[in-house]
């Protein structure tokens, strides 16, 4: 991988990670349009430690105030209600189903999932979700009212990102939107379940780095570039959703999903182009 190559990376990861679109499926796309190898999921799984560090930077009160409550809750029984110590524990239950599911489908997430076809066809599946929860939820809850039973449902939306196309963000805020929650609850809590499942895997795929075409150096810089533009992406994403739809980005997800299928159809790409080796 060339340092142009992690700029641009670093680039589209910062901006994609958190909207609902998929940063592994843009990471996919971009490097198949370009003619470049695919950077691989271990590269994707490492690039995200800079965008989560920009998550815990952003929400550090937040995260501050949970991690405190939620310890002190262990020997404290009247602190077990609060919010924040019923967060420590949501979030923890939610993050369950993707952990089991990543490692048991780890060979396939870095094969075949990775098919443009594939890709494609989540991009414009989800979107058409995203688009109808955002359409006819109720959007009356809170994460005041966030249950277990919910949070495993988060949990369980939040595992489909496991396939490229399908989105963290947009999977995880599509299934709360479903179980009536607010889009600012729903991204809220979307972001914080992201921190345990994104750096865990991270920090696992960090021995793949350097075995291959991508090397240190350029993941490094990708990193980096994540970090500062998903900082930025956070607070942009925040505002917009607090008074607009998902609408553009439904439309975009479709739009790209079907342009991908033609570019495949007509013999343009490959499935496998820039297959990572």
């Amino acid at each position: 991988m060339s340092w142009f190559e992690a700029i641009v990376l670093g680039l589209v990861q910062g901006l994609t990670e958190f909207l609902p679109i998929s940063s592994s499926a843009h990471l996919r796309i971009t490097a198949a349009l370009a003619g470049w190898h695919d950077p691989g999921a271990a590269f994707t799984a490492v690039t995200q430690i800079g965008t989560e560090t920009a998550v815990l930077l952003y929400f550090r009160r937040d995260i501050g105030r949970i991690i405190s409550t939620w310890v002190r809750s262990l020997g404290r029984p009247e602190l077990r209600s609060h919010l924040d110590a019923r967060m420590g524990w949501l979030v923890i239950v939610g993050t369950i189903p993707i952990g089991v599911l990543g490692v048991t489908l780890k060979e396939t997430i870095e094969g075949p999932f990775r098919d443009l076809r594939l890709i494609a066809a989540t991009l414009i599946v989800l979107g058409i979700i995203l688009g109808v929860a955002d359409r006819f939820a109720t959007q009356r809850l809170k994460l005041d009212d966030l249950s277990v039973r919910d949070g495993l449902l988060f949990g369980l939306a939040q595992s489909m990102a496991l396939i490229p196309g399908v989105s963290r963000s947009g999977a995880t805020i599509t299934g709360g939107l479903l179980l009536g929650y607010t889009r600012e609850a729903a991204a809220r809590y979307s972001f914080l379940l992201a921190i345990p499942a994104v750096l865990a895997s991270g920090f696992f795929e960090l021995s793949e780095i350097g075995d291959s075409h991508v090397s240190w150096g350029p993941t490094i810089v990708a990193t980096l570039i994540a970090f500062l533009v998903g900082y930025a992406a956070i607070a942009w994403f925040l505002r917009y959703i607090s008074t607009r739809s998902f609408a553009p980005f439904v439309i975009y997800r479709i739009a790209l999903g079907v342009l991908i299928l033609v570019l495949v159809g007509t013999g343009v790409l490959a499935p496998e182009s820039g297959a990572f080796h």
